[in-house]
């Protein structure tokens, strides 16, 4: 059985990863802190569990075996690094870190001490993501020339979102680095690393965050890469299009199926054709956690994507920051 401590119930999906360990037959909830002790106190009391005031003192355990990490994002390099140093093995939600040198270092800690971590990239494994793979494989599209890839809810224009989502110290930013993610996460599945991004940001409500954000990622050949995210929009789908020079491929817009239309289909050239969709998905990144864990392996993509992902990130802060593209190569 590994022991696990869920450390801040910060982020809005705290809640869903306590559930996780709790109903994963080789983990349980041993214990609990939190940055906010009445928070901390009362979770811990709900679950029948220790509070801890000290983080040192939960890491020093030695009956704690990993850690679930959901404080805000500006804490994030300052507990991995205990965490690692300590031996705990961890889980934590996206982004990793706020800029790459923090990501640098906690992987490197991660590393020293031989512990695993993984982060929760949840749509690197749902169905459609690697049907879509299968199809760019199979090179059905041609030469990949654009992608296009929106995320966006209401919650800053309908109140639901936690007001400290709207923090910027404790986030690191609004709609890109918390909606944003996926989309910018998946271009670099599909597309790789850019050479550029040039974003955008916009403050519909005024919050210190942006709630309308669009990051263009500029690659070496001259495809492009579109990545979309707001705060404040009602009904707007989850959205992928990829177009290339034999073909193009849409989901979501607004059904939830992958549709192509390409010359290199037979009976597809003038009309869009529905591809059957992968009847399964990868297992969660929790349970991927548990499993390398268990098998004492290393989830490779995972953290390499999510070191890519921090990495575009800071670039499209930096870029609006600047007001001009940026370079990757600036945050070397």
């Amino acid at each position: 059985m590994i022991n696990v401590a869920i450390l801040s119930f910060w982020h809005v999906h705290a809640g869903e990863y306590t559930e996780l360990a709790l109903e994963h037959p080789n983990t349980q909830v041993v214990a609990i802190w939190d940055e906010l002790p009445e928070r901390g106190r009362l979770e811990a009391a709900q679950l029948g569990v220790p509070f801890y005031g000290s983080l040192d003192e939960l890491l020093a355990k030695s009956e704690i075996d990993g850690v679930i990490v959901a404080a805000p994002t500006d804490r994030h390099h300052e507990i991995m690094v205990a965490a690692a140093n300590a031996g705990k093995h961890i889980f934590t939600e996206k982004v990793l870190a706020a800029s790459l040198q923090e990501v640098n270092e906690i992987v490197k800690a991660v590393h020293r001490n031989q512990v695993k971590l993984t982060v929760s990239l949840p749509r690197l494994n749902d169905h459609y993501t690697h049907a879509i793979q299968n199809i760019l494989k199979q090179e059905l599209l041609g030469d990949i020339t654009l992608t296009r890839i929106r995320l966006s809810h209401n919650g800053a224009t309908a109140g639901w979102l936690p007001q400290h989502f709207y923090n910027l110290e404790q986030c690191g930013g609004g709609a890109l680095i918390d909606l944003g993610c996926h989309p910018m996460y998946l271009t670099r599945l599909f597309l790789g690393l850019p050479e550029s991004i040039s974003a955008h940001y916009g403050y519909v409500t005024g919050k210190e965050v942006e709630d309308n954000a669009v990051a263009i990622l500029k690659y070496q050949k001259g495809a492009i890469g579109i990545v979309e995210a707001g705060f404040v929009n009602a009904h707007s789908p989850f959205t992928i299009e990829i177009h290339g020079t034999k073909g193009s491929l849409l989901y979501g817009t607004p059904d939830n199926k992958i549709l192509v239309r390409s010359s290199l289909i037979e009976n597809s050239t003038n009309e869009w054709s529905e591809i059957s969709d992968s009847p399964h998905k990868r297992i969660s990144a929790f349970e991927q956690w548990v499993d390398h864990i268990n098998k004492g392996t290393v989830a490779e993509e995972n953290i390499r994507l999510a070191v890519d992902l921090t990495k575009l990130m800071e670039a499209s802060n930096l870029s609006v920051k600047l007001n001009r593209s940026v370079e990757l190569d600036e945050l070397e």
